[in-house]
């Protein structure tokens, strides 16, 4: 195994090279520094198998380096060592296996060193087991991956900001997300100097969940921000919107495409994760959603195909009951086809769901329409009734 070492302290690097020196393994230890600038174009430009890094560099956050040397060596193992005790470890919120506390013990040394070699020997075993040809990350309800069609998976976060940071980038993939806009939206409670490790360290674990991809999720490190970029990688709501939109006109011959395509939409977007920020996609693609509802439930209703315009309406007001347009169609139709108490009730639940949830009365047209008709209906009532003129 490859090793490097880099620490601020030349004896604290010399006893870390003694300490390895001592365990019964293959260990060649390629490299020692002690400025961590040095030390990263040396990792950067050498084959290391391990990194030891110190936590607390000058001029470098140690966690920061570590994310960065991910970045461009994915399969380089980082070990963190710091004066640290373990509770205040903690407060980075670093794996267990990536750290050993000052002064190393050897018994702690060897069982890191022992995980390490592990998990080196078994890395090019998943890698053959893992399919490149087909990857597709899935955003409609819950977040998963399918490496094989029909067989998803779900990514092993080490922490809920690690998952929620991925997500952002993931969505404002291709751009550059400034590393200052992060800290303000996820480490407000945070003072300015710890703000930028709890990021670094947030960036770090997800390079090592995401280390299964390769170069196929890129998150590039620039001064200001990151950016995230795909590579032979797809993802659920582009392939869904793209083939949304060269949909033709409803039609007998195409209204079966657009039913195969509308089950692809298999919930809003992120609807298991209450993030603030996902709102403004998440209701982009609901509308396309609703449009395309409203295009074959209406197509069906002017064929006069009732129980399959019903039902797609229905649909619509069972998943988004605030949808006014879904419950004045059904109230429509059920007055063609002279189904008194179903229009009753169909704006029964529609008001019902409007007060309790917003507290608002429906739209003037709907209340407009629905007077009409119960003057007609009564009306009609009147006109039917014996000796009436």
């Amino acid at each position: 195994m490859k090793v490097i070492l880099v620490d601020d302290e030349r004896l604290a690097l010399d006893y870390l090279e003694r300490q390895l020196a001592k365990l019964a393994m293959d260990i060649n230890i390629i490299g020692k520094y002690t400025d961590p600038l040095e030390g990263r174009r040396e990792i950067i430009a050498r084959q290391a198998d391990i990194v030891f890094l110190d936590i607390n560099l000058p001029e470098l956050n140690g966690i920061e380096l570590a994310e960065q040397i991910l970045e461009q060596k994915l399969d380089t193992q980082v070990v963190f060592v710091t004066a640290y005790d373990e509770y205040a470890v903690k407060a980075f919120e670093l794996n267990a296996l990536d750290y050993i506390v000052k002064p190393i013990q050897a018994e702690r040394l060897a069982k890191t060193m022992a995980r390490i070699k592990a998990s080196l020997d078994t890395r090019s075993d998943e890698a053959a087991g893992s399919d490149p040809e087909y990857t597709r990350i899935n955003m409609f309800r819950q977040v998963s991956v399918e490496m094989k069609e029909g067989r998803q998976s779900l990514l092993q976060w080490r922490t809920t900001r690690a998952q929620e940071l991925f997500l952002y980038l993931l969505q404002h993939r291709g751009q550059l997300v400034r590393k200052s806009t992060l800290a303000e939206m996820f480490w407000p409670e945070y003072e300015h100097d710890k703000v930028y490790s709890q990021l670094y360290t947030t960036v770090y674990h997800i390079r090592k969940t995401l280390k299964p991809f390769g170069s196929r999720i890129q998150i590039v490190n620039t001064t200001e921000g990151y950016m995230m970029s795909l590579d032979q990688i797809s993802l659920d709501t582009e392939e869904w919107e793209a083939k949304l939109a060269v949909l033709p006109h409803a039609s007998g011959d195409s209204i079966d495409d657009y039913i195969d395509v509308m089950k692809m939409y298999a919930g809003d977007y992120l609807q298991e994760y209450d993030y603030w920020w996902a709102e403004s996609e998440r209701q982009r693609l609901k509308n396309l959603w609703l449009e395309a509802s409203y295009v074959i439930a209406g197509w069906y209703r002017d064929q006069a195909l009732w129980d399959k315009a019903i039902s797609g309406y229905q649909h619509v007001c069972a998943l988004y009951p605030l949808e006014e347009e879904s419950h004045f169609a059904l109230m429509k139709i059920y007055a063609s086809l002279n189904n008194s108490a179903m229009v009753e009730i169909q704006y029964n639940a529609l008001e019902t769901a409007l007060r309790e949830e917003l507290n608002l009365r429906p739209s003037s047209p709907i209340l407009d329409w629905y007077e009409a008709w119960k003057k007609s209906e009564v009306t009609a009532e009147k006109q039917a009734q014996p000796g009436s003129f």
